[in-house]
């Protein structure tokens, strides 16, 4: 999948999947920042991620290569 394949999905709907997906815990693991290990949340992850671009790029990266499930993308998508 190319970075193309994240038009018209939001940072928020993006890490709200992969959190669906992995947990904060498997989360903190495949990407050592400090907002999914010390009391994560959606919102301050969310306000981590927009000032940091390399943390926003690794969080894309992962989310690029996650196979998930075929009936929960269109629960994301709509």
């Amino acid at each position: 999948m190319s970075e193309q394949a994240l038009h018209g999905i939001t940072l928020e709907s993006l890490l709200t999947r992969l959190v669906a997906h992995y947990g904060w815990d498997e989360l903190g693991k495949r990407i050592d920042i400090n907002c999914f290990i010390s009391d994560p949340s959606i919102k301050s992850s969310l306000k981590f991620l927009r000032k940091t671009p390399w943390a926003r790029k690794r969080v894309e990266d992962l989310y690029l290569e996650t196979r998930f499930a075929a009936d929960s993308i269109t629960q994301f998508t709509n």
